[in-house]
């Protein structure tokens, strides 16, 4: 072996090297700090794998186009190498040995691979928020044996694709820059600036964000200390969606060299100057005279979209996200949890309900719009206050997003995460007037099945109400009687031309559709069919 190198790979780059059969598997990085993890150890094997490396070596330090990346977090993926190179010319390999938090990037030349080590000797490199070391390597070409080839680990060879991609397409919107202009598609979901703050960090520093929405599309400007990560940032997550097949990104340079930020709050945020006011009198009131010893990133400011929610969503496909915990809901997607962030939160806290209106099932029933209830729980000693427990964590920031203040039986609602986790169901013997319902095993559920089309179907309280499940024998007259019979005044009503089994039906208010959908939603209409309400985008 290369004794005294800078970067000790061993076999890995030997074609003729042999390993167990369980090592780096999936890319996984079978590795521990400097010693291979074979199935059966043998350090005489390893020094003669060593004699067959096949490598031409220069002396540490000198220039190659082979570049050495040392102290890389375990889960870092090829694609995340690749970004560091793509500024400074085209990248033509790449191999990532994860156990031994080291990688290898091969430049075209070494004019490129020069200039990309003095970049990063005056500007530490960052991964995922860790100072990253970059020197030239001792290897003048970057091969690798069989089992590492890139030929057979279609994650590095669709990064080095892509890169390519890059270098050759032509930017409408001018040069790198160091702000990026983010546009969030399809956001059925909301997106907040929290949320935008914890993807994008995931690439490096974020210095500032600067949330708007123009044409009726929500969009950021998102600010990095330098051209290399935003390059990297556009790179990787262009065209990915935060959430299962919906809030996809569309990331483009900005005009701007720089964001002026006022604000700190739940619309704008400069990460660089955490003592800017909030633009709220009364919170920076009370800032000044140090009744919150928060410093404004961290406020927990107002805000109906419930920002402070733990968002989840589907992992983006070129940079995993890290602490994914598996979730048993419709998407079918993974919940994301950063270090030292809290569990997530499904428990909502409902208050100022109606009393005299109130009940599980109700809550049930609304709540069941926007994720999958499992108990609802109204106070004993206080009846206008209940707890909902959703499925998701993303469920809650959906009923947040949506319910919090609405006009619910003549008083505005209140929709906010709960203290507690979960909620609980009363002891055997204990009296609970029936206040207390366990729904885990309802068949309302809307979101059970994985990929449910239901989630493409999520909007705001409105006055207009979706019907579906309508069977043939039923017609208009019967089912407008049947709302009017609710309470409610019915103003228009419409079938779909080419499904009768569903219809619009115009109700007064949207007070009053919430109601209605409390009391239709599942009322049977035939012998074997229940109604299905939704509140709908349209109008008659």
């Amino acid at each position: 072996m290369m004794n005294g190198d800078n970067d000790d790979v061993g076999g890995y780059l030997n074609p003729g090297t042999k390993r167990g059969s369980d090592e780096l598997l999936a890319q996984t990085g079978a590795v521990s700090n400097g010693s291979v993890m074979s199935p059966a150890p043998n350090h005489a094997d390893n020094n003669n794998d060593a004699k067959k490396v096949k490598l031409d070596t220069k002396n540490p330090g000198a220039p190659s186009r082979v570049i050495h990346i040392r102290n890389i977090p375990n889960e870092v993926t090829e694609a995340e190498i690749v970004h560091l190179g793509i500024p400074f010319g085209k990248v033509t390999n790449v191999l990532v040995l994860k156990g031994k938090n080291q990688a290898f990037l091969e430049m075209s030349d070494e004019v490129s691979a020069t200039t990309m080590v003095n970049y990063f000797t005056n500007c530490t490199a960052q991964l995922r928020g860790r100072a990253v070391y970059v020197q030239f390597s001792n290897h003048k070409e970057l091969k690798t044996d069989q089992t590492h080839s890139n030929a057979q680990n279609p994650s590095a060879q669709a990064a080095l694709q892509a890169a390519q991609a890059l270098v050759n397409q032509t930017d409408t919107q001018g040069g790198p820059n160091t702000v990026l202009r983010v546009i969030v598609e399809h956001m059925i979901y909301p997106v907040t600036l929290d949320v935008l703050y914890q993807i994008f960090s995931r690439v490096g520093k974020v210095l500032k964000i600067v949330t708007f929405t123009k044409n009726n599309t929500f969009q950021a400007l998102i600010q990095y200390p330098d051209v290399v990560t935003a390059q990297a940032a556009k790179m990787t997550l262009d065209g990915q969606n935060i959430y299962n097949a919906c809030c996809t990104l569309r990331i483009e340079y900005s005009k701007l060299s720089n964001l002026n930020v006022k604000y700190n709050n739940d619309k704008s945020r400069d990460y660089t100057n955490p003592n800017l006011p909030t633009g709220d009198p009364a919170l920076d009131s009370a800032l000044a005279i140090g009744v919150s010893s928060l410093s404004a990133p961290n406020l927990n400011l107002p805000n109906r979209t419930g920002e402070n929610a733990t968002p989840t969503g589907m992992p983006f496909t070129g940079m995993p996200l890290a602490g994914v915990t598996p979730t048993a809901a419709a998407l079918g997607a993974a919940g994301i949890r950063l270090p030292g962030q809290p569990s997530p939160n499904c428990v909502l806290l409902v208050s100022n309900l109606n009393e005299e209106m109130v009940t599980p099932d109700a809550l049930f029933t609304l709540f069941g719009v926007y994720g999958d209830v499992q108990r609802v729980k109204i106070l004993f000693n206080k009846k206008d206050n209940a707890l909902v427990q959703m499925s998701e964590p993303h469920q809650t920031q959906l009923a947040i997003s949506h319910l919090d203040k609405m006009k619910t039986w003549g008083k505005q609602i209140r929709v906010t995460l709960s203290k507690h986790q979960t909620v609980q169901l009363p002891k055997e013997g204990q009296p609970d007037a029936g206040l207390t319902k366990d729904y885990s095993n309802s068949p309302l559920h809307r979101f059970k099945k994985p990929g449910s089309k239901n989630y493409q179907n999520i909007y705001p309280p409105s006055a207009t109400l979706h019907l579906s499940n309508i069977p043939p024998t039923v017609d208009e007259e019967q089912i407008k009687d049947a709302f009017a019979h609710a309470g409610a005044s019915v103003k228009a009503f419409k079938f779909f031309p080419k499904d009768r089994k569903m219809a619009l039906i115009q109700l007064g208010s949207v007070e009053e559709a919430i109601a209605a959908l409390i009391k239709m939603h599942n009322f049977q209409l035939s012998d074997s069919s229940h109604l299905r309400v939704s509140f709908s985008k349209s109008t008659i």
